[in-house]
């Protein structure tokens, strides 16, 4: 009786998880009622906020990421390195797969649930204060920003690794002033908000770029190479561009990732292993590492160590991009939701994995152009599963499945409601005709950030 009293009792540590769990899924459900996709581009309020909280911004140096694809890997990329050299590090990306906490991390670790409650109450009211006086209320990525600019001058880090929401000129996040800025690649997307033309979006992402600001950009199409040396003559900030100054020299396709020469501000780093797979992530690979050299101080006469670096880059990852969940069939999840990041994805798959028989699960939302993913993927699927995922924008699928059809050919395409079943059909597609080659065959799920934090869930358990 003692025995089964001890195993069974809840413990005083049981009983802390517990009220924490249930006092974060009462904040977590009081942020969503700001409207998780409401969008409002001025900084006036978050300004507000965090001029009540005393500017925790100005607590601690920044590197601020934009661009079109790649801007979280990047981020990831660029704090596992900071962490290598010793450094304490604050991390601000999004959206998030499966918790809001992922969107602010502490040393490479999702913020806690008990200190995210307790930063949440600490700004509410004051946020109260603000929604009162605006136009507008404070919106879920202003909450969410303001949260992390409070928890990173709380912990206290030494650099914030902080990638914008969307855009860069109005973003929540544009009040930092960043020492040093990145630029991912920029392309089209996000059209209804910033314009028609990459010359229009690379305007806009400019806008993070500030007096006496080292800039380090990915190549650029000129459309978009343009304005961003136009911003940094008008403010006097330095660049260093991808090509130039820093760049991939040489990769090599290995187990579980790719070995990298990269071409450093400060000189060549070798033999560097990086557990992602694609050729883009090789280039983001070497834009994090001169972000990470300018914020250091290295250039043309210190280097980095290489062992650090390459400590670095071992322990970087990346989740939703590429990600291998389930072996045979071997699942892969890839967030890529645009034309230019799905393209990545297809070479990718294209040049390092050998699939005897590759089934696509996509679910898309409605304002994304579906038809060029499906023409992308087209050559490397040989079904599709379209599915709607769990946004409130979601593609239906009677539409996403009408567009399938006509790039696939309806015998290629499948349909299902729900992402149960959509991945069971899937998974049963690609095992078919090929008994006893489980370890050829593969499902992609992909489309959409929200796909596959739909998919990573039920897979993850």
């Amino acid at each position: 009786m003692t025995e089964r009293t001890e195993n069974t009792a809840p413990t005083a540590r049981g009983r802390a998880d517990r009220s924490s769990s249930g006092e974060f899924a009462a904040v977590d459900a009081e942020l969503a009622e700001r409207g998780f996709t409401r969008m409002v581009f001025e900084l006036d309020r978050i300004e507000s906020l965090l001029d009540l909280l005393g500017s925790p911004q100005r607590a601690y140096p920044s590197i601020h990421l934009t661009g079109t694809n790649g801007k979280t890997s990047t981020a990831r990329m660029i704090d596992s390195l900071l962490r290598a050299f010793g450094l304490h590090t604050g991390r601000y990306t999004s959206p998030h797969l499966e918790t809001v906490r992922e969107r602010i991390s502490l040393d490479g670790e999702p913020v806690s649930e008990e200190r995210f409650v307790t930063t949440y109450r600490e700004i509410a009211p004051l946020a109260e204060l603000v929604d009162q006086r605006s136009a507008e209320p404070l919106t879920y990525f202003d909450m969410t920003t303001a949260l992390a600019f409070a928890t990173f001058a709380d912990a206290p880090v030494d650099v914030a690794v902080v990638e914008v929401g969307l855009g860069g000129a109005e973003d929540a996040t544009n009040v930092i002033q960043a020492g040093v800025c990145v630029l991912t690649p920029i392309g089209l997307d996000h059209t209804e908000w910033l314009g028609d033309t990459i010359q229009d979006i690379a305007l806009a992402k400019a806008g993070i770029i500030h007096p006496g600001t080292t800039v380090v950009s990915a190549a650029q199409e000129e459309e978009a190479a343009r304005p961003i040396l136009e911003r940094c003559a008008e403010v006097g900030a330095t660049v260093a561009r991808e090509g130039g100054e820093f760049g991939v020299l040489r990769r090599a396709v290995a187990v579980g990732g790719q070995v990298l020469t990269l071409q450093g501000l400060g000189g060549v780093y070798e033999e560097i292993f990086l557990p992602l797979h694609g050729a883009h992530q090789a280039q983001n690979a070497a834009v994090a590492l001169a972000a990470v050299e300018a914020f250091l101080g290295a250039g043309a006469k210190r280097q980095l160590d290489v062992e650090t670096v390459r400590e670095g880059f071992a322990t970087a990852s990346s989740p939703g991009r590429l990600e291998k969940v389930r072996s045979a069939p071997t699942i892969l999840l890839d967030g890529a939701h645009n034309a230019q990041g799905m393209a990545a994805t297809v070479t990718a798959l294209q040049e390092e994995f050998a699939f005897s028989k590759l089934v696509g699960v996509l679910g898309v939302l409605a304002d994304k152009d579906a038809a060029s993913l499906l023409e992308l993927l087209e050559p490397v699927l040989d079904t599709v599963v379209v599915t709607r995922n769990s946004s409130p924008r979601a593609m239906p699928v009677e539409t996403l499945a009408a567009l399938a059809a006509e790039v696939f050919g309806p015998d290629r395409v499948e349909t299902a409601e729900q992402m149960p079943d959509a991945i069971e059909a899937a998974v049963a597609a690609a095992e078919y005709d090929v008994p006893g080659e489980l370890s050829g065959v593969g499902v992609l799920v992909t489309g959409s950030v929200v796909t596959v934090a739909d998919a990573r869930r039920l897979l993850k358990r």
